[in-house]
């Protein structure tokens, strides 16, 4: 197989990928054109078919796997496919476990070391919430599986469970710098920051926000999450649930992204400081994927840092 991270300007290609989107536009001189999502287990690659009502164009839908004939090019320095032939085919002619985006690094060995993580909690409450989700074979089944986004970051396989142990890591450094910091506290909003994103995403290969998910978002899902749990949990201090729910209610940090509230709590300020980190640095690493190497051209406007972007001279 051909994989998406391989290929090379210049390249014809005759591969299947799973046309994870599909879009029909018009040219600035009205005519029609598609453009696509390919992907597969190491990356997704932007295509194009500009003669969509050509022959070798066979019907296709979103989410299907397709067959594609075309020729690798550059387009504001990302790798691009113009499409010439492309048909749907049979599930005998592909393994679907070669097209789901897939972490880089080992799922079992970084839930473990979550666990590590969690397993330093002494807060009583805090470490029998946190047993009670991350302990259930379940869970961790889901946890490790499922994404952390749709598309702007960690929208892979693992990629929850990537995120969340970043966001967890950053959050240890944290209360070791700050005294401030109630170090039980910070680190189990950080490994519930996301977990709404359970239900928020539905999992591969759709990748895609529910009913639930868009009516509600994954802040609010989560919240909704540890509150039923703390009101199983006897004695469960009323305080210290209000602080936590703060914490994941308030990561987004503004409340024009997405945040009900604004960080109130030492803890809250610094989640929301750890989660844009490792969200933005995962963005970055995922916007040089198809860029080939030693190529320092700009690469042009990209929504997550709302600026023109490249890589550094010096790798």
């Amino acid at each position: 197989m051909h994989y998406i991270e391989t290929l090379r300007e210049g390249e014809r290609i005759n591969e299947i990928y799973l046309c994870k989107n599909k879009q029909t536009s018009l040219t600035k001189a009205g005519k029609p054109f598609v453009s696509l999502t390919l992907q597969d287990k190491t990356g997704t690659l932007d295509a194009k078919i500009w003669d969509p009502g050509s022959l070798g164009i066979d019907d296709f839908e979103k989410l299907d796997y397709i067959n594609v004939v075309g020729d690798i090019t550059t387009f504001q320095g990302a790798l691009q496919l113009n499409v010439k032939r492309v048909r749907k085919t049979q599930p005998t002619e592909y393994n679907p476990k070669e097209y789901l985006p897939v972490s880089k690094y080992d799922t079992d060995k970084m839930y473990e070391n979550l666990m590590q993580i969690i397993r330093k909690i002494e807060n009583p409450y805090l470490k029998q919430l946190s047993d009670h989700f991350f302990s259930d074979p379940q869970f961790a089944a889901n946890f490790k599986f499922h994404s952390a986004a749709k598309t702007m970051h960690h929208g892979f396989v693992g990629g929850l469970l990537q995120h969340t142990l970043g966001v967890a890591n950053l959050c240890e450094s944290f209360a070791a710098q700050y005294s401030i910091l109630n170090r039980d506290l910070l680190v189990t909003a950080a490994i519930f920051h996301d977990v709404g994103k359970l239900k928020e995403i539905s999992p591969f290969p759709a990748n895609d926000y529910t009913d639930e998910g868009q009516l509600l978002g994954h802040i609010i899902i989560g919240a909704q999450m540890l509150s039923e749990q703390i009101a199983a949990i006897p004695n469960f201090p009323k305080k210290l649930a209000d602080e936590l729910i703060h914490c994941i209610l308030a990561h987004h940090g503004e409340l024009e992204y997405g945040s009900p509230k604004k960080p109130a709590l030492a803890e809250a300020v610094a989640l929301s400081f750890a989660d844009n980190v490792d969200a933005k640095m995962e963005a970055m690493e995922e916007a040089f994927v198809n860029v080939p190497e030693g190529n320092t051209d700009w690469l042009g406007f990209n929504r997550s840092f709302d600026s023109n972007i490249r890589k550094t001279s010096i790798s």
